[in-house]
Protein backbone atom coordinates (compact mmCIF):
# COMPACT_ATOMS: atom_id res chain seq x y z
CA UNK A 1 0.00 0.00 0.00
CA UNK A 2 1.07 3.44 -0.31
CA UNK A 3 2.23 6.22 1.77
CA UNK A 4 -0.08 9.12 2.63
CA UNK A 5 1.00 12.31 2.15
CA UNK A 6 -1.39 15.02 3.44
CA UNK A 7 -1.08 18.10 1.82
CA UNK A 8 -0.08 21.34 3.02
CA UNK A 9 -3.36 22.94 4.16
CA UNK A 10 -5.18 20.24 5.29
CA UNK A 11 -1.94 19.10 7.26
CA UNK A 12 -1.95 22.64 9.29
CA UNK A 13 -5.42 22.33 9.61
CA UNK A 14 -5.30 18.52 11.80
CA UNK A 15 -1.96 19.61 13.60
CA UNK A 16 -3.21 22.97 14.84
CA UNK A 17 -6.43 21.35 15.61
CA UNK A 18 -4.40 18.62 17.83
CA UNK A 19 -2.33 21.34 19.09
CA UNK A 20 -5.42 22.94 20.17
CA UNK A 21 -6.31 19.79 22.19
CA UNK A 22 -9.13 18.35 19.69
CA UNK A 23 -8.67 15.36 17.89
CA UNK A 24 -8.38 15.85 14.14
CA UNK A 25 -7.72 13.73 10.94
CA UNK A 26 -8.46 13.48 6.97
CA UNK A 27 -10.68 10.90 6.31
CA UNK A 28 -12.94 9.03 3.72
CA UNK A 29 -12.29 9.26 0.20
CA UNK A 30 -8.71 11.29 0.20
CA UNK A 31 -7.44 8.01 2.45
CA UNK A 32 -8.79 5.56 0.07
CA UNK A 33 -7.46 7.21 -3.18
CA UNK A 34 -3.86 7.74 -1.57
CA UNK A 35 -3.49 3.88 -0.44
CA UNK A 36 -4.47 3.76 -3.62
CA UNK A 37 -1.83 5.27 -4.71
CA UNK A 38 -4.33 7.67 -6.59
CA UNK A 39 -4.55 11.61 -6.34
CA UNK A 40 -7.09 12.63 -4.15
CA UNK A 41 -9.50 15.42 -5.42
CA UNK A 42 -10.42 16.74 -2.17
CA UNK A 43 -9.17 16.46 1.55
CA UNK A 44 -11.87 16.24 4.12
CA UNK A 45 -11.36 16.40 7.71
CA UNK A 46 -13.02 14.70 10.93
CA UNK A 47 -12.82 16.50 14.52
CA UNK A 48 -13.84 16.24 17.63
CA UNK A 49 -14.46 19.93 17.80
CA UNK A 50 -17.78 21.53 17.55
CA UNK A 51 -18.37 24.12 14.87
CA UNK A 52 -18.53 27.09 17.76
CA UNK A 53 -15.14 25.43 18.67
CA UNK A 54 -13.83 25.48 14.70
CA UNK A 55 -14.75 28.63 14.30
CA UNK A 56 -13.63 29.93 17.12
CA UNK A 57 -9.62 28.09 16.66
CA UNK A 58 -9.74 29.18 12.95
CA UNK A 59 -10.71 32.93 13.92
CA UNK A 60 -7.66 32.79 16.54
CA UNK A 61 -5.55 31.75 13.37
CA UNK A 62 -7.13 34.47 11.12
CA UNK A 63 -8.22 31.93 8.80
CA UNK A 64 -11.28 32.66 6.66
CA UNK A 65 -14.59 30.10 7.54
CA UNK A 66 -17.64 29.62 5.58
CA UNK A 67 -20.72 28.44 7.22
CA UNK A 68 -21.15 24.79 4.45
CA UNK A 69 -23.40 23.29 6.65
CA UNK A 70 -23.59 24.23 10.50
CA UNK A 71 -26.54 21.98 11.60
CA UNK A 72 -24.55 19.14 9.98
CA UNK A 73 -21.00 20.19 11.69
CA UNK A 74 -19.28 21.46 8.46
CA UNK A 75 -17.56 24.30 7.76
CA UNK A 76 -15.07 25.40 5.00
CA UNK A 77 -11.65 26.74 6.13
CA UNK A 78 -10.26 28.56 3.44
CA UNK A 79 -6.24 28.06 3.86
CA UNK A 80 -5.59 30.74 0.83
CA UNK A 81 -3.06 29.41 -1.40
CA UNK A 82 -3.22 26.27 0.30
CA UNK A 83 -6.97 25.68 -1.13
CA UNK A 84 -10.14 25.58 1.25
CA UNK A 85 -11.14 22.53 3.16
CA UNK A 86 -14.17 20.60 4.95
CA UNK A 87 -14.00 19.95 8.31
CA UNK A 88 -16.80 18.02 10.07
CA UNK A 89 -17.54 17.65 13.87
CA UNK A 90 -17.84 13.80 14.13
CA UNK A 91 -21.20 12.70 14.10
CA UNK A 92 -23.98 10.44 14.69
CA UNK A 93 -26.76 10.24 12.00
CA UNK A 94 -30.23 9.80 13.10
CA UNK A 95 -33.20 7.72 10.90
CA UNK A 96 -33.64 8.55 7.28
CA UNK A 97 -37.13 8.73 7.19
CA UNK A 98 -36.43 10.02 3.06
CA UNK A 99 -33.83 7.72 2.03
CA UNK A 100 -31.45 10.30 1.58
CA UNK A 101 -30.68 12.31 4.94
CA UNK A 102 -30.49 12.17 8.60
CA UNK A 103 -33.86 14.10 10.61
CA UNK A 104 -31.10 14.63 12.64
CA UNK A 105 -27.26 14.48 13.61
CA UNK A 106 -25.54 14.43 17.20
CA UNK A 107 -22.28 15.54 17.36
CA UNK A 108 -19.97 12.78 19.11
CA UNK A 109 -16.30 12.99 20.39
CA UNK A 110 -15.53 9.17 19.08
CA UNK A 111 -14.00 8.96 15.61
CA UNK A 112 -15.34 5.40 15.80
CA UNK A 113 -18.54 6.50 15.64
CA UNK A 114 -18.31 8.91 12.98
CA UNK A 115 -16.66 6.06 11.11
CA UNK A 116 -19.42 3.42 11.71
CA UNK A 117 -21.99 5.75 10.14
CA UNK A 118 -20.04 6.18 6.98
CA UNK A 119 -21.04 3.79 3.63
CA UNK A 120 -18.58 1.17 2.92
CA UNK A 121 -15.16 0.53 4.48
CA UNK A 122 -12.68 1.91 2.41
CA UNK A 123 -14.50 5.29 2.82
CA UNK A 124 -14.76 4.60 6.75
CA UNK A 125 -10.76 5.57 7.42
CA UNK A 126 -9.28 7.92 8.65
CA UNK A 127 -5.72 9.36 9.18
CA UNK A 128 -3.37 11.74 10.97
CA UNK A 129 -0.06 11.81 11.98
CA UNK A 130 -0.33 9.28 14.72
CA UNK A 131 -1.24 6.83 11.97
CA UNK A 132 -4.27 4.69 10.20
CA UNK A 133 -7.87 4.70 12.33
CA UNK A 134 -9.05 1.35 10.61
CA UNK A 135 -12.02 -0.23 12.75
CA UNK A 136 -13.54 -1.76 10.10
CA UNK A 137 -10.54 -3.37 8.04
CA UNK A 138 -10.89 -1.06 4.97
CA UNK A 139 -7.24 -1.09 3.87
CA UNK A 140 -7.45 -4.91 3.93
CA UNK A 141 -10.60 -4.78 1.18
CA UNK A 142 -8.83 -2.21 -0.71
CA UNK A 143 -5.75 -5.18 -0.67
CA UNK A 144 -8.39 -7.59 -1.72
CA UNK A 145 -9.98 -5.15 -4.01
CA UNK A 146 -13.86 -5.47 -2.63
CA UNK A 147 -16.19 -3.13 -1.66
CA UNK A 148 -17.84 -3.96 1.82
CA UNK A 149 -20.91 -2.38 3.53
CA UNK A 150 -19.95 -1.08 6.86
CA UNK A 151 -21.89 -3.09 9.40
CA UNK A 152 -25.80 -3.95 7.91
CA UNK A 153 -25.88 -3.12 4.44
CA UNK A 154 -29.58 -3.43 4.57
CA UNK A 155 -29.51 -0.27 7.34
CA UNK A 156 -26.86 1.94 4.66
CA UNK A 157 -29.13 1.41 1.72
CA UNK A 158 -32.27 2.27 3.60
CA UNK A 159 -30.29 4.89 4.96
CA UNK A 160 -29.35 6.38 1.27
CA UNK A 161 -30.08 4.29 -1.33
CA UNK A 162 -27.92 6.24 -3.65
CA UNK A 163 -25.13 4.28 -1.92
CA UNK A 164 -26.43 1.54 -4.16
CA UNK A 165 -25.31 3.20 -7.41
CA UNK A 166 -22.23 4.25 -5.53
CA UNK A 167 -21.51 0.82 -4.62
CA UNK A 168 -21.62 -0.24 -8.27
CA UNK A 169 -19.52 2.73 -9.03
CA UNK A 170 -17.09 2.35 -7.07
CA UNK A 171 -16.37 -1.46 -8.01
CA UNK A 172 -16.67 -0.20 -11.72
CA UNK A 173 -13.86 2.61 -11.13
CA UNK A 174 -11.47 0.47 -9.34
CA UNK A 175 -12.06 -2.83 -10.99
CA UNK A 176 -13.05 -3.91 -7.30
CA UNK A 177 -15.98 -6.54 -6.61
CA UNK A 178 -18.82 -6.49 -4.83
CA UNK A 179 -18.88 -8.21 -1.25
CA UNK A 180 -21.58 -10.80 -1.18
CA UNK A 181 -23.95 -9.42 1.52
CA UNK A 182 -23.58 -5.86 0.19
CA UNK A 183 -24.56 -7.46 -3.16
CA UNK A 184 -27.33 -9.12 -2.40
CA UNK A 185 -28.72 -6.68 -0.82
CA UNK A 186 -27.97 -4.03 -3.31
CA UNK A 187 -30.60 -6.54 -5.36
CA UNK A 188 -32.95 -6.38 -2.82
CA UNK A 189 -33.38 -2.58 -2.23
CA UNK A 190 -32.97 -1.48 -5.76
CA UNK A 191 -36.56 -0.60 -5.38
CA UNK A 192 -35.67 2.50 -2.78
CA UNK A 193 -34.20 4.37 -6.00
CA UNK A 194 -36.92 5.20 -6.87
CA UNK A 195 -36.87 7.38 -3.77
CA UNK A 196 -34.05 9.44 -5.19
CA UNK A 197 -33.42 12.47 -7.36
CA UNK A 198 -33.07 11.95 -11.01
CA UNK A 199 -29.80 14.47 -10.80
CA UNK A 200 -27.91 12.49 -8.32
CA UNK A 201 -28.72 9.56 -9.87
CA UNK A 202 -27.63 10.66 -13.37
CA UNK A 203 -23.73 12.02 -11.72
CA UNK A 204 -23.55 8.25 -10.14
CA UNK A 205 -24.44 6.62 -13.32
CA UNK A 206 -21.88 8.86 -15.44
CA UNK A 207 -19.15 8.37 -12.62
CA UNK A 208 -20.07 4.60 -13.28
CA UNK A 209 -19.75 4.30 -16.75
CA UNK A 210 -16.45 5.98 -17.39
CA UNK A 211 -14.92 2.94 -15.17
CA UNK A 212 -12.51 -0.17 -16.21
CA UNK A 213 -15.02 -2.43 -14.54
CA UNK A 214 -18.28 -1.17 -16.19
CA UNK A 215 -18.58 -4.54 -17.88
CA UNK A 216 -18.96 -6.75 -15.18
CA UNK A 217 -20.97 -3.98 -12.93
CA UNK A 218 -23.57 -3.65 -15.73
CA UNK A 219 -23.82 -7.33 -16.41
CA UNK A 220 -24.32 -8.20 -12.83
CA UNK A 221 -26.45 -5.36 -11.94
CA UNK A 222 -29.18 -5.14 -15.46
CA UNK A 223 -31.77 -5.04 -12.34
CA UNK A 224 -30.59 -2.47 -10.65
CA UNK A 225 -29.81 -0.36 -14.45
CA UNK A 226 -33.46 -0.97 -15.53
CA UNK A 227 -35.00 -0.05 -12.01
CA UNK A 228 -32.99 3.47 -13.29
CA UNK A 229 -33.70 3.12 -17.23
CA UNK A 230 -36.79 0.96 -16.82
CA UNK A 231 -36.47 1.36 -20.89
CA UNK A 232 -34.02 -0.73 -20.92
CA UNK A 233 -35.91 -3.90 -19.01
CA UNK A 234 -37.12 -5.22 -22.69
CA UNK A 235 -33.43 -5.33 -23.68
CA UNK A 236 -32.15 -7.60 -21.41
CA UNK A 237 -32.37 -11.02 -23.05
CA UNK A 238 -33.74 -10.07 -26.31
CA UNK A 239 -32.11 -12.74 -28.15
CA UNK A 240 -31.09 -10.64 -31.86
CA UNK A 241 -31.20 -14.00 -33.86
CA UNK A 242 -29.27 -12.53 -36.12
CA UNK A 243 -25.68 -13.52 -37.58
CA UNK A 244 -23.77 -10.42 -36.74
CA UNK A 245 -24.75 -10.79 -33.29
CA UNK A 246 -23.87 -13.21 -30.52
CA UNK A 247 -25.02 -11.39 -27.52
CA UNK A 248 -28.56 -10.53 -26.71
CA UNK A 249 -29.27 -6.34 -26.83
CA UNK A 250 -29.13 -6.02 -22.91
CA UNK A 251 -25.55 -8.02 -23.57
CA UNK A 252 -24.42 -5.79 -26.53
CA UNK A 253 -25.51 -2.83 -25.35
CA UNK A 254 -23.16 -3.46 -22.54
CA UNK A 255 -19.89 -5.55 -24.35
CA UNK A 256 -20.71 -1.75 -26.46
CA UNK A 257 -19.90 0.53 -23.48
CA UNK A 258 -17.12 -1.22 -21.81
CA UNK A 259 -15.28 -1.31 -25.65
CA UNK A 260 -15.12 2.51 -25.22
CA UNK A 261 -12.11 3.55 -23.13
CA UNK A 262 -12.28 6.47 -23.50
CA UNK A 263 -13.76 8.99 -20.97
CA UNK A 264 -16.38 11.24 -22.96
CA UNK A 265 -19.12 10.90 -21.10
CA UNK A 266 -21.71 11.68 -24.31
CA UNK A 267 -19.68 8.74 -26.37
CA UNK A 268 -20.62 6.66 -23.27
CA UNK A 269 -24.22 7.47 -22.29
CA UNK A 270 -24.69 7.17 -26.32
CA UNK A 271 -23.66 3.24 -26.57
CA UNK A 272 -25.76 2.93 -23.29
CA UNK A 273 -28.73 3.77 -25.06
CA UNK A 274 -27.92 3.37 -28.87
CA UNK A 275 -30.04 0.25 -29.13
CA UNK A 276 -32.59 0.58 -26.57
CA UNK A 277 -35.18 0.56 -29.19
CA UNK A 278 -34.39 -2.51 -30.92
CA UNK A 279 -36.99 -4.68 -29.23
CA UNK A 280 -39.92 -2.56 -30.31
CA UNK A 281 -38.83 -2.61 -34.22
CA UNK A 282 -37.86 -6.50 -34.42
CA UNK A 283 -38.71 -8.18 -37.12
CA UNK A 284 -38.23 -11.62 -38.47
CA UNK A 285 -37.78 -13.42 -41.79
CA UNK A 286 -35.98 -16.68 -43.53
CA UNK A 287 -32.57 -14.17 -43.20
CA UNK A 288 -33.05 -13.81 -38.73
CA UNK A 289 -33.44 -11.35 -37.48
CA UNK A 290 -33.96 -7.44 -38.07
CA UNK A 291 -34.50 -4.52 -36.40
CA UNK A 292 -35.08 -1.61 -39.31
CA UNK A 293 -35.28 1.89 -38.27
CA UNK A 294 -33.93 0.97 -34.54
CA UNK A 295 -32.14 4.24 -34.70
CA UNK A 296 -34.69 6.67 -34.79
CA UNK A 297 -36.62 4.23 -31.99
CA UNK A 298 -33.36 4.53 -29.86
CA UNK A 299 -33.74 8.05 -30.27
CA UNK A 300 -37.34 8.83 -29.30
CA UNK A 301 -36.83 6.39 -26.23
CA UNK A 302 -33.78 8.37 -25.15
CA UNK A 303 -35.15 11.64 -25.33
CA UNK A 304 -37.74 10.09 -22.62
CA UNK A 305 -34.82 8.40 -20.78
CA UNK A 306 -32.35 11.91 -21.16
CA UNK A 307 -35.30 14.21 -19.90
CA UNK A 308 -35.94 12.92 -17.00
CA UNK A 309 -32.46 11.61 -15.84
CA UNK A 310 -32.16 15.41 -16.33
CA UNK A 311 -29.40 15.51 -18.86
CA UNK A 312 -28.30 19.22 -19.53
CA UNK A 313 -29.55 20.23 -22.68
CA UNK A 314 -26.48 20.73 -24.86
CA UNK A 315 -25.22 17.33 -23.78
CA UNK A 316 -28.99 15.62 -24.56
CA UNK A 317 -28.69 17.55 -28.17
CA UNK A 318 -25.61 15.44 -28.79
CA UNK A 319 -26.56 12.20 -27.08
CA UNK A 320 -29.73 11.53 -29.36
CA UNK A 321 -27.67 13.03 -32.10
CA UNK A 322 -25.46 10.27 -32.01
CA UNK A 323 -27.54 7.41 -31.35
CA UNK A 324 -30.00 8.51 -34.35
CA UNK A 325 -26.92 8.37 -36.47
CA UNK A 326 -24.77 5.66 -34.81
CA UNK A 327 -25.93 2.99 -38.01
CA UNK A 328 -25.78 5.17 -40.47
CA UNK A 329 -23.91 3.96 -43.83
CA UNK A 330 -20.74 6.02 -44.66
CA UNK A 331 -18.64 5.40 -47.16
CA UNK A 332 -14.65 5.44 -46.87
CA UNK A 333 -14.42 8.72 -49.43
CA UNK A 334 -13.01 11.98 -48.50
CA UNK A 335 -16.55 13.25 -50.10
CA UNK A 336 -18.45 11.35 -47.44
CA UNK A 337 -16.37 12.46 -44.46
CA UNK A 338 -16.75 16.30 -45.46
CA UNK A 339 -20.23 15.83 -46.30
CA UNK A 340 -21.05 14.41 -42.33
CA UNK A 341 -18.27 17.10 -41.03
CA UNK A 342 -20.42 19.50 -42.62
CA UNK A 343 -23.89 18.07 -41.21
CA UNK A 344 -22.79 17.47 -37.72
CA UNK A 345 -19.25 18.66 -36.98
CA UNK A 346 -15.83 17.75 -36.43
CA UNK A 347 -16.30 17.21 -32.52
CA UNK A 348 -19.77 15.03 -33.36
CA UNK A 349 -18.17 12.64 -36.14
CA UNK A 350 -15.10 11.79 -33.95
CA UNK A 351 -17.49 10.81 -31.56
CA UNK A 352 -19.43 8.91 -34.18
CA UNK A 353 -16.58 7.00 -34.91
CA UNK A 354 -16.06 6.19 -31.86
CA UNK A 355 -19.47 4.76 -31.14
CA UNK A 356 -19.02 2.83 -34.56
CA UNK A 357 -15.88 1.24 -33.72
CA UNK A 358 -17.12 0.20 -30.01
CA UNK A 359 -20.10 -0.91 -31.68
CA UNK A 360 -18.43 -3.46 -34.16
CA UNK A 361 -16.28 -4.65 -31.51
CA UNK A 362 -19.66 -6.00 -29.93
CA UNK A 363 -20.84 -7.99 -32.59
CA UNK A 364 -20.15 -11.38 -33.48
CA UNK A 365 -16.56 -12.17 -34.09
CA UNK A 366 -16.33 -13.56 -37.60
CA UNK A 367 -18.18 -10.45 -38.98
CA UNK A 368 -16.14 -7.29 -37.46
CA UNK A 369 -12.52 -7.69 -39.59
CA UNK A 370 -14.48 -5.57 -42.93
CA UNK A 371 -16.47 -3.01 -40.78
CA UNK A 372 -13.34 -2.28 -38.81
CA UNK A 373 -11.20 -1.82 -41.94
CA UNK A 374 -13.78 0.40 -42.92
CA UNK A 375 -14.24 2.00 -39.88
CA UNK A 376 -10.54 3.01 -39.93
CA UNK A 377 -10.31 4.16 -43.13
CA UNK A 378 -12.83 6.34 -42.04
CA UNK A 379 -10.46 7.36 -39.51
CA UNK A 380 -7.25 7.86 -41.71
CA UNK A 381 -9.69 9.88 -44.20
CA UNK A 382 -10.51 12.07 -41.30
CA UNK A 383 -7.40 12.91 -40.36
CA UNK A 384 -6.43 14.02 -43.61
CA UNK A 385 -9.54 16.25 -44.25
CA UNK A 386 -8.35 18.44 -41.36
CA UNK A 387 -4.77 18.26 -41.41
CA UNK A 388 -5.27 19.70 -45.03
CA UNK A 389 -7.49 22.31 -44.00
CA UNK A 390 -10.32 20.90 -46.61
CA UNK A 391 -13.39 22.86 -46.53
CA UNK A 392 -16.25 21.34 -44.80
CA UNK A 393 -18.01 24.35 -43.40
CA UNK A 394 -19.32 27.99 -44.43
CA UNK A 395 -16.65 30.01 -42.72
CA UNK A 396 -13.88 28.00 -44.24
CA UNK A 397 -15.14 29.25 -47.43
CA UNK A 398 -12.78 31.18 -49.70
CA UNK A 399 -15.39 33.64 -50.45
CA UNK A 400 -17.83 35.26 -48.21
CA UNK A 401 -21.08 36.76 -48.40
CA UNK A 402 -20.04 40.15 -49.43
CA UNK A 403 -17.96 38.71 -52.24
CA UNK A 404 -21.78 37.65 -53.12
CA UNK A 405 -23.53 40.54 -52.78
CA UNK A 406 -20.97 42.51 -54.42
CA UNK A 407 -20.43 39.74 -57.75
CA UNK A 408 -24.25 39.66 -57.78
CA UNK A 409 -25.66 42.80 -57.44
CA UNK A 410 -27.73 41.43 -54.06
CA UNK A 411 -29.12 43.33 -50.87
CA UNK A 412 -28.45 41.20 -47.23
CA UNK A 413 -31.23 38.33 -47.07
CA UNK A 414 -31.75 34.53 -47.51
CA UNK A 415 -30.56 34.91 -51.18
CA UNK A 416 -26.93 35.43 -50.41
CA UNK A 417 -27.13 32.28 -48.25
CA UNK A 418 -28.90 30.43 -50.66
CA UNK A 419 -26.06 31.21 -53.00
CA UNK A 420 -23.00 30.30 -50.05
CA UNK A 421 -24.64 26.90 -49.80
CA UNK A 422 -24.80 25.97 -52.82
CA UNK A 423 -21.21 27.05 -53.39
CA UNK A 424 -20.03 25.46 -50.54
CA UNK A 425 -22.06 21.93 -51.91
CA UNK A 426 -20.09 21.73 -54.46
CA UNK A 427 -16.72 22.38 -52.43
CA UNK A 428 -17.27 20.08 -50.31
CA UNK A 429 -18.58 17.70 -53.64
CA UNK A 430 -14.82 18.12 -54.89
CA UNK A 431 -16.75 19.94 -57.82
CA UNK A 432 -15.18 22.89 -56.96
CA UNK A 433 -11.85 23.88 -55.96
CA UNK A 434 -12.09 26.18 -52.53
CA UNK A 435 -9.63 28.42 -54.09
CA UNK A 436 -10.94 32.71 -54.52
CA UNK A 437 -10.35 33.05 -58.39
CA UNK A 438 -12.17 29.83 -58.73
CA UNK A 439 -15.12 30.67 -56.84
CA UNK A 440 -15.35 33.74 -58.57
CA UNK A 441 -15.61 32.67 -61.45
CA UNK A 442 -17.96 30.60 -60.86
CA UNK A 443 -20.79 32.85 -59.64
CA UNK A 444 -19.70 35.21 -62.46
CA UNK A 445 -20.16 32.64 -64.85
CA UNK A 446 -23.32 31.51 -63.19
CA UNK A 447 -24.73 35.04 -62.42
CA UNK A 448 -27.37 32.97 -60.49
CA UNK A 449 -29.90 33.99 -62.39
CA UNK A 450 -32.75 33.07 -60.85
CA UNK A 451 -31.60 33.77 -57.38
CA UNK A 452 -31.04 37.23 -58.68
CA UNK A 453 -34.66 37.55 -60.35
CA UNK A 454 -36.69 36.52 -57.44
CA UNK A 455 -34.02 38.84 -55.01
Amino acid sequence: MNKITIPRGAKAIVQGLRYANHEAYVVGGCVRDSLLGLVPKDWDICTSATPEEMKEYFTRCSVRTIDTGLKRGTITADMERSGKFEVTTFRIDGDYSDNRHPDSVEFTDSIYKDLSRRDFTINAMAYNQAGLVDPFHGREDLDNSVIRCVGNPDDRFSEDALRILRAMRFASTYGFVIEENTSQSIHRNKRLLKNIAAERIQSELCKMLCGKGILNVLLEYNDVITTIIPEMQPCVGFDQNNRFHEYNVYEHIVHAVSNYDGDDIVVKVSLLLHDIGKPHCYTADHKGGHFYGHGVFSHDISEKVLTRLRFDNKSKSDILELILHHDANIEPTPKTVRRWLNKIGEKQFVRLLNIRMADIQAHAKDTQESRIERCAALWVILEEVIKSNQCFKMKDLAIDGHDVMNLLHLSEGKAVGVVLNDVLEKVINGELPNERVALVSYLVKEKYQEVVSNE
